[in-house]
């Protein structure tokens, strides 16, 4: 009983971390409309090919391998509350200039490079609030908290993912893809508008900012490098996101091949996600309850299993088209999606869990003051894939055709959990004690 009340009192009355979910909230309900219009202009509105999909992620993406490090160590020696505000203002500024240029007819005349420019812009920005964001968190609650403030987090990502894009498909619809990012650029403002009202006392390592820039990076790599758990944590996610993002990459012209018409790509791509996003909201309340029945070892690498092996149902629905069996039994493209958003459950809870738990683990066992070093270090090894797997994804896709592409995509990431089952991870039964 006495564990309870703190909870409440830490949590639900804590202000500043409400304020910080407030925010979060705003943010991932509008990042929606973005995931889905910015590669859905470049399609539709540019016409571009897998290849130069690829291009456009990977520069949304490449700036977490060019300047993560170094960011890490700019986050330590600066207070995070500002970084992060500045951070979600230039975001929405930036994203503000497709809709307008939408609006004043020169979208077409700007072309794909317009769109590059932009998504490196957001996505160098978005290294700085990223790493800042997950730094901020363990100044806002104590450890003990990690998972349940992690938990609710992921609750409004979750719930963003489940309505959001259903809801961004309609939108797409109606207004065109480059006008509907109008709605992510304001959410951004409104993000950034909430954590200026956050009152928290920041306190910054006056030792830190004395000391050398590569010698910070160096620390933060040794921090996670030097211990096996997080080393393999870092393997396993850096391999599924490569993979993933490969599928994601390619996507809208699988659906196309499944034969779908373009004018309901966004709506499908939505009501997708959309359904199977409720796997989300389902993993957000197993990953607390699984932790504490199994260990937090082992349900970090069933989640990683589970969230793998739901990628399956895509390379199904591509063979099975070709099929005679397609025309035996009647079936149309509906059923296909109706099995994709099944895989799509399945692996959204698998995720969600794995998530909670690995980051609430990777929070715990590092000091605060070399937080924003182990996560830019984190971030550059697993999201230092993603472009790399945007860029395969669309050569694979261009080269080899959409379905070896999927089924290739599909099996590395069906193959990740192998990391963390091979690591010092699979005997934990709860979260350990500081390095420090």
């Amino acid at each position: 009983m006495e564990t309870a009340t703190v909870q409440k009192e830490t949590l639900w009355r804590n202000h500043s971390f409400l304020k910080l979910w407030t925010s979060d909230t705003i943010s991932q309900f509008g990042s929606q409309f973005t995931t889905l219009a910015l590669p859905l202009t470049a399609v539709i509105i540019l016409h571009s090919n897998p290849t130069e999909q690829g291009i456009l992620i990977f520069m949304g993406s490449v700036p977490w391998l060019l300047f993560g490090l170094f960011v890490g160590v700019w986050v330590d020696r600066h207070r995070k509350q500002r970084i992060m505000v500045t951070s979600n203002i230039l975001r929405g500024s930036l994203l503000a200039l497709i809709p307008i240029a939408a609006i004043f007819g020169m979208i077409t005349q700007l072309g794909i490079l317009f769109l590059y420019a932009i998504s490196f812009s957001v996505g160098f920005l978005q290294v700085f609030f990223d790493i800042t964001y997950q730094s901020f968190l363990p100044a806002l609650v104590r450890k003990e908290q990690l998972v349940e403030g992690n938990s609710k987090l992921q609750a409004s990502a979750s719930v963003a993912q489940a309505a959001g894009p259903t809801m961004a498909g309609i939108v797409i619809g109606i207004v065109t893809a480059p006008i509907a990012i109008a709605i992510d650029a304001c959410s951004f403002f409104a993000s950034a508008f909430t954590l200026a009202r956050i009152e928290h006392n920041e306190s910054i390592d006056l030792g830190t900012s004395k000391a050398s820039v590569f010698g910070d990076m160096r620390e933060g790599l040794r921090v996670v490098l030097g211990d096996k758990r997080l080393r393999m944590i870092a393997g396993s996610t850096g391999t599924f996101n490569f993979f993933g993002t490969g599928l994601f990459t390619i996507l809208p012209f699988f659906l196309l091949s499944l034969g779908i018409s373009t004018s309901n790509v966004a709506l499908a791509e939505g009501l997708i996600f959309s359904i199977a996003s409720i796997g989300s909201l389902v993993g957000v309340i197993l990953a607390p309850r699984i932790a504490a029945r199994i260990g937090m070892g082992l349900s970090i690498i069933g989640s990683a299993l589970i969230g793998g092996l739901g990628g399956i149902p895509y390379y199904l629905s591509g063979s099975l088209t070709a099929s005679p069996l397609f025309a035996l039994f009647g079936l149309d493209v509906n059923w296909y999606l109706l099995a994709i958003m099944a895989g799509q459950f399945v692996s959204f809870i698998g995720v969600v869990v794995y998530n909670i738990n690995q980051v609430s683990l990777r929070q715990a066992i590092v000091p605060i003051r070399l937080q924003g070093r182990m996560n830019a270090t984190m971030r550059f090894l697993v999201w230092g894939t993603i472009p790399l797997g945007a860029l395969t994804g669309g050569l694979l896709g261009t080269f080899f055709g959409l379905r070896n592409a999927i089924g290739i995509a599909v099996l590395g990431g069906s193959l990740t959990f192998l990391w963390v089952l091979l690591s010092p991870v699979r005997s934990l039964k709860e979260i350990p004690e500081s390095m420090e």
